[in-house]
C-alpha cells in the first residue's frame, strides 16, 4: 500500500549541493555512496536479535480471536509460496494450512503452536537491550473526487511520470539489497525528480492526472497513507494504489509544526494538524511544501466477487495482497521478514486497552524504520482515520517463524 514509504536512498542526498554527473558515472557514485554509509566502530547501528520463547510468555495469546486472523494468514501463504526464496520455509505451514478448521480459534491456536516457534523481537544498541519500540497506525482513507477539474475538484492525483528513473543498487551491488535512487534524466545527466514544491508549483512536470480531489490537505494525508479510495459526483467509488514515488525523503509536517510552537508536542496528532489547515489555509502550501517526498497513484480494478480478496476488501500492500483490517502490519523488510506472523503487544489508543493480537507483516514504508517498529492497518475510512490519527504506542513483536527452519537474517 504505502506511500512515500518505500523511499530507501533518494537521487536528492546522491546529487546534493548542485553536484551532478554524466549517466556514464553513475554506477561509481552510486557505489561510493554505498561505500559511506558503512558503520565505523565509534557508529555502529542498532543490531537485531531473536530470543526464543514459550508460548505463554506471549500476552493475549490465549485469548486472541485467531480466527478473525486466518484470512491475513491464507494471504501471506498465496505470497510466500509465490517466492522460489522463501518456498523452502513456508512450504509445510501453509500446505498445513488448508486441512485447518478456519471457523475454530482452538483449531487455529494448535496449528500456529505446531508449525510455529515464537521468538521476540530484541534490538542492542550500544551494549544496552530493549524489547520495546513504537507502534503507529495508517488507514486507507475516502475522498471525495473527480475524473475532471473544476472550480471544486482542483488538487490532482498523478500517476506515475514516464520520465521518473529508478536504478535498483542490488542489480550493481548486491550488498545494496532493497536500496533504490530515483531521478530524472537532462541530456546526459541524472538530476533529482521534481520536489513536492516544484510539482506543485509550475516546475516543467508532464505526468498525467488521473483523478482530482476537493482538499488540498487530504490530498497530502493520501500521499503519506499511499492509497485510499475515492467517491466520485456520480455515487461510484474507485480505488488507487501506490505507483512510486519522487525519490525525495519525508519530512513530517507535524515535526514542522512542533518547532514552530504551532503545535504542542503531547497534542500532535493527524486530527490536529489537519485542523492547523482550516485555521490557517494561506499559510498552508508553504507548510506542505516543507515535505518534498511526492507519491504517484494507480487505479486499482476491485477483487472478483466471493474472492478471498473481495472478502478482505482492503488496499494492496507491498506483499502484493489486500491488507486485512486489524490484523496486517507495515515493518522494516531491512530488518524484519515480509509476509511473516507476529505477534503484537501495543495498546489501542482508543480507551487505553491491550492491543495483544496475531498479525501478519504485509507492508512496508520509508517511515517505519527499525526492528521494533510496525505500522498498524486500522481499516478504511473515517473511523479507522481517527484511530490511526492517534496511534503512537510502545510495543512489543514477536516473530513467529516456521519450527526447523533456519532464522532471516538479522541487520
Amino acid at each position: 500500500m504505502k506511500r512515500f514509504r518505500r523511499f530507501s536512498l533518494s537521487p536528492a542526498i546522491l546529487f546534493s549541493a548542485g553536484f551532478f554527473l554524466p549517466a556514464l558515472f553513475l554506477p561509481a557514485l552510486l557505489f561510493l555512496a554505498g561505500c559511506t554509509t558503512t558503520p565505523t566502530p565509534e557508529t555502529q547501528q542498532p543490531t537485531l536479535r531473536y530470543q526464543p520463547v514459550a508460548w505463554q510468555v506471549l500476552p493475549g495469546w490465549s485469548q486472541d480471536a485467531l480466527a478473525d486472523a486466518w484470512p491475513a494468514w491464507q494471504m501471506s501463504c498465496r505470497a510466500l509460496l509465490k517466492k522460489d526464496a522463501n518456498r523452502a520455509v513456508w512450504e509445510a505451514p501453509c500446505r498445513a494450512a488448508d486441512a485447518v478448521d478456519s471457523g475454530s480459534t482452538e483449531a487455529i491456536r494448535t496449528f500456529f503452536e505446531d508449525y510455529f516457534q515464537p521468538w521476540q523481537v530484541l534490538i542492542e544498541d550500544n551494549g544496552s537491550v530493549t524489547d520495546r519500540g513504537l507502534i503507529t497506525g495508517y488507514y486507507e482513507p475516502l475522498l471525495a473526487g473527480s475524473r475532471a477539474p473544476d472550480a471544486r475538484y482542483r488538487y490532482p492525483l498523478y500517476a506515475r511520470p514516464a520520465d521518473l528513473l529508478t536504478v535498483e543498487l542490488a542489480s550493481l551491488y548486491p550488498e545494496l539489497e532493497g536500496k533504490r535512487v530515483r531521478g530524472r534524466l537532462v541530456g546526459n545527466k541524472v538530476m533529482p525528480y521534481f520536489s513536492r514544491a516544484e510539482i506543485d508549483h509550475g516546475a516543467a512536470f508532464t505526468a498525467t492526472p488521473l483523478y482530482y480531489v476537493d482538499d488540498a490537505m487530504a490530498a497530502f494525508f493520501l500521499h503519506i497513507q499511499g492509497s485510499g479510495r475515492l467517491q466520485l459526483p456520480d455515487g461510484a467509488v474507485v480505488r488507487l494504489g501506490y505507483a512510486d514515488q519522487n525519490g525525495h525523503p519525508y519530512r513530517a509536517i507535524g515535526s514542522v509544526l512542533v518547532q514552530r510552537g504551532e503545535i504542542d508536542r503531547d497534542n500532535l496528532s493527524m486530527q490536529t494538524i489537519k485542523e492547523w489547515g482550516r485555521q490557517h489555509p494561506d499559510a498552508l502550501p508553504a507548510l506542505l511544501d516543507e515535505n518534498p517526498s511526492y507519491v504517484f497513484f494507480r487505479e486499482v480494478l476491485p477483487p472478483a466477487p466471493g474472492s478471498l480478496d473481495a472478502k478482505i476488501d482492503g488496499p494492496i500492500g507491498a506483499l502484493g495482497v489486500p491488507l486485512l483490517a486489524q490484523r496486517s502490519i507495515a515493518i522494516d523488510r531491512l530488518f524484519l521478514p515480509l509476509g511473516a506472523p507476529f505477534f503484537l503487544d501495543a495498546v489501542d489508543p482508543n480507551g487505553g486497552a491491550p492491543l495483544q493480537r496475531l498479525t501478519m507483516a504485509q507492508d512496508t514504508g520509508g517511515a517505519i524504520r527499525g526492528g521494533i517498529r510496525a505500522d498498524f492497518f486500522c481499516g478504511t475510512g473515517k473511523d479507522a482515520g481517527e484511530v490511526a490519527g492517534r496511534m503512537k504506542e510502545t510495543g512489543r513483536l514477536w516473530l513467529l517463524w516456521p519450527k526447523e527452519a533456519a532464522l532471516p537474517k538479522t541487520r
